[in-house]
């Protein structure tokens, strides 16, 4: 983990003036985050900004990820959202930042696919094996669904790599989060997670999003 030293480097570079100016939750998140927050913007070169909102919206959630002018913004919303960390509830305090990870990295592996210009797209040569949907609302929530799939794949993939002895915690916290959401739900990405139920089935010696991108085709041959 890269130490506190570097987030006013980070901050620089991202916009934020300085950690002062963040709260203290902003600034664990970050912390928890920063060696994937590197990796992104050090080693892949992504046009990667950090946003801090003044104050969330009823329906934010506490970390997401948009695309703006050719640029990947990842916002954190967390003041005045006072289930900002509800989605932690059920992890012990000292896996929590492994988690956080992982939520980053997951947001990552979505400015991977926008920066790539594929977002959306699918592999070369897929054929449906179900028909279309015949709706655009329908169209677009299997399009979301697809993508939160392939990020959720990423940030497991991120998981074996750097912290492979915590992958089978990480791993069921990530089913548990996503198995309440509705059968064909924009974030219903159990045909993917099932790809990927131990380290294992990561191919060795691969990129993390080359890693993802080989168990996410094998996923959408069984989406729905």
């Amino acid at each position: 983990m890269i130490k506190r030293t570097f987030l006013p480097l980070l901050l620089l570079t991202s916009g934020l003036a300085s950690a002062a100016e963040l709260t203290d939750m902003e600034i664990r998140w970050l912390q928890a985050g920063s060696a994937v927050l590197a990796y992104a913007k050090q080693e892949l070169k992504l046009p990667l900004d950090i946003t801090v909102q003044p104050q969330a919206g009823p329906n934010d959630v506490p970390l997401a990820l948009g695309y703006q002018n050719g640029r990947c913004k990842l916002v954190l919303s967390m003041r005045g959202n006072a289930n900002a960390e509800d989605i932690l509830s059920t992890v012990p305090a000292a896996q929590r930042p492994l988690m956080i990870e992982a939520m980053v990295a997951h947001e990552i592996g979505h400015c991977w696919r926008y920066t790539q210009g594929i977002w959306h797209m699918m592999p070369s040569g897929f054929v449906e094996s179900q028909p279309q949907p015949d709706s655009g609302a329908a169209e677009a929530l299997r399009d979301t669904r697809r993508e939160e799939g392939y990020a959720d794949l990423v940030a497991l993939a991120w998981t074996q790599q750097r912290h492979p002895a915590d992958y089978a915690a990480v791993a069921a916290w990530m089913r548990a989060v996503r198995q309440p959401s509705p059968a064909t739900g924009s974030h219903s990405t159990l045909a993917w997670l099932e790809q990927a139920p131990t380290g294992a089935a990561f191919a060795p010696g691969v990129a993390v999003f080359e890693q993802a991108s080989q168990l996410w085709q094998q996923g959408l041959l069984l989406d729905r």
